[in-house]
This record gives C-alpha cells, structure tokens and sequence, in this order.
C-alpha cells in the first residue's frame, strides 16, 4: 500500500483497507527457492525500483512483494489480491518460477541472497545473520486511520487480539524439509529482530516517537521502516499496518484476516473515541509474547489465550470471540455473514498449517507441500 491511498475517513463511513503479500519465488523443477527477484520485476543493473509499482523486491532476491490499492469493498480487495497475484505469476514465469504464498521455504532451506541496494547490504551487514535466515513472508494489513493519536490508541488497545490473528493466518510448519512442531515458524524467525513481536503501550504519538527514535539511536533499527512491530503506525501513509500474520495461501482467508483487522480496527478507534475503557484491560509485554508464542505453535487447532478471561481455551472458541468482539462493526459493514462463512470454513480445514499437513506425502519428502501451495496460491 506504498503512497497507494488519499482517501479520507470519516464517523460512519467504512475504512479503506489495503493488503500487501510477500512471495516465495521458487523452481518447479526442483521445489527451492531461487534468486531471480531481478529478473521477475524487471530491474536493470543499478535500477532501484520495479517498473510495475504493485511488486517490488524484498530483503531476499527469492522474494518478492505485492500490494492492492486501497479500497473498501471485501469483494474489492478480494479481486485486487486474485489480480496482483496473477501478475506476479505471469511475471515470475518470465524468469521460469512459480510466485507463491508460502511464509516459509519448505524444502531444503538454501541461504537468503540479499536484494543489491544499499539500504538491504546495510541491514545485512548490521544484523548478520538474522537478516540471512528471515527469508520468510508475511502478510501486512493497512487500515485508514485518523491522524496519529488515534494511530497510536488503536495500537495499544488491539495488541492482545493480535495473536488470535496470527493463529487464524498460521501458515508455515515445515521449514528446510521438516516439521517444526508450530503452525507458525515464521512467526518464530522474525521474533529475532530486535524490535520485532510484541511492545508496551504507547500512551501517545509522543510516547511512540520517543520509543522509535531510542530503538533508532541504539541501533536495533535503522530508521522507520525496521520498526517491525506486530503493529505500527505506517511510515509514509495515514494507516496503522498490521503486520503480525503469515501469508495466507489461499485468498479466501486473507480476505477473512483483513476483514478482522479492519473491524478490530474500527471497534477499538470508536471505543477510544468515546473514551470508553479496553474490556482486555492493559497487558504486559511479556504475556502478549507468550500468547503470541502458544499462537505460533498451535495455530487455530489447539488452544489460545482468551483476551477476556486471560485462560487458555480451544482455538476455535477464540476465533469466534474475535468475531463477537467485533460484531457491531461487521454488522455495520454488512460483513458478518461472509466472516462467519469464512470463519467456518477455515477452522473445518485447520488453518493453513492443517492444510499443509493434510498433503498427501510419502516419507520425509515435502515437495507434494509445495506443490500444493503453489497450486493453491492461483487457485482463485
């Protein structure tokens, strides 16, 4: 959603959304990731950006990114994601690749080659090889704000549903030809940043600010754009960008998680706005990381925190509960239906991990995985 939105927000009025999705770029032949990003988009020796402006290159030449425009409408941004990944399959067949939505490489792991500009060598020259091994993708959710404080209210209040977000995206347990044990592995790789997971709240946009530019003085970021919170206040748009989530493979279910976001979004803004008090109360930074932890490693299929109560309870009793949290806003949008039907849908199938493992495999061999995911990434 890079300098992809002017649309204004007001009382009543739906917010825009935007949804951008990182790619794995990867053989058919052989089911590994290659490094031909330069190739897909189009860049020439020195050129620093792709001449279509809805993909761009990533940290990694296996990777590339996508980006909708902003809109409103589900149906909208449902075909804005089938378009661009239609694009991003034609291009990356020019390089003989397959673009696919997977969060993490699944068959033997080859090492990350950085993307040649100068910001991405800094990075990797700063952060060594956590940079190297975050060849991972994820799914980033942009929702119009009003301004920063209400940016910044919006941040504090919806951290201890983000993990139930993250549960319902969980998309990556095989890593380099195994099985991790979690839904989510990428969830676990990019937790090694140092400003990556989980924060204290914020208070204010001040208290934001002063926060970041810390972070940016020690070093553990090198300017806004390395702020990879699991929420932020966007660098160059009006829009808090929710990045916790895994890629989601197929479309129906990042139409779903977009749609959650959007909702908690709009829930917690008009909360605030009325100066109503979070029902969650304040979390400490610690248990939203233990929560984001038991997400990442069962996913929708095994048990969660519950916001509310603060107890473990069956992921699917929480998904819902995510959905009753923010049923006037669904109902409102005339979305609760379709997120019910979704919602259905994704918890009979287990998430994108139970999907994964549910590929018909023989032994240790996870390319049929692959296969799969890539099949399904165009599905639609």
């Amino acid at each position: 959603m890079r300098g992809r939105t002017d649309a204004g927000h007001n009382a009543g009025v739906t917010r825009s959304i935007g949804v951008e999705e990182e790619l794995l770029l990867v053989d058919p032949s052989t089911w590994q990731v290659t490094a031909v990003a330069p190739q897909v988009l189009g860049l020439t020796q020195g050129q620093e950006h792709a001449p279509d402006p809805a993909l761009e290159a990533e940290l990694h030449q296996q990777q590339i990114e996508l980006a909708t425009p902003p809109v409103t409408d589900l149906d909208e941004l449902r075909a804005a994601l089938v378009r661009r990944r239609r694009e991003a399959k034609d291009a990356a067949a020019r390089a003989d690749a397959v673009a696919v939505a997977t969060p993490t490489p699944v068959v033997a792991h080859l090492p990350g080659r950085p993307t040649p500009r100068p910001r991405y060598r800094r990075i990797m020259r700063e952060f060594g090889e956590i940079s190297a091994e975050a060849l991972v993708c994820g799914m980033h959710v942009h929702v119009r704000v009003d301004g920063k404080e209400e940016a910044v209210a919006v941040i504090d209040r919806v951290q201890p549903w983000l993990p139930v977000v993250l549960a319902l995206s969980a998309n990556s347990p095989f890593w380099a030809g195994s099985d991790t044990g979690h839904a989510s592995w990428r969830s676990q790789v990019w937790a090694r940043w140092p400003t990556g997971g989980a924060h204290e709240a914020f208070g204010s946009w001040q208290g934001y600010r002063e926060v970041a530019d810390t972070l940016e003085s020690w070093g553990a970021a090198l300017d806004d754009g390395m702020l990879y919170y699991d929420i932020r206040v966007a660098k160059d748009l009006p829009t808090v960008e929710v990045r916790v989530m895994d890629v989601c493979t197929d479309v129906d279910d990042a139409v779903l998680v977009a749609a959650l976001v959007r909702a908690l979004v709009t829930t917690v803004a008009a909360e605030h706005e009325a100066g109503v008090s979070p029902p969650e109360g304040r979390w400490r930074a610690d248990l939203l990381r233990a929560a984001q932890w038991r997400a990442g490693r069962d996913g929708i299929s095994g048990d969660l925190v519950h916001p509310m109560t603060r107890a473990r309870a069956g992921g699917g009793a929480v998904a819902r509960a995510l959905v009753d949290r923010v049923a006037t806003s669904l109902e409102e949008s005339g979305e609760r239906r379709r997120v019910d039907d979704l919602m259905d849908r994704l918890l009979h199938a287990g998430g994108g991990a139970g999907r994964q493992r549910a590929v018909p495999r023989e032994g240790d061999d996870v390319a049929p995985v692959l296969a799969d995911l890539a099949r399904r990434t165009h599905a639609a």
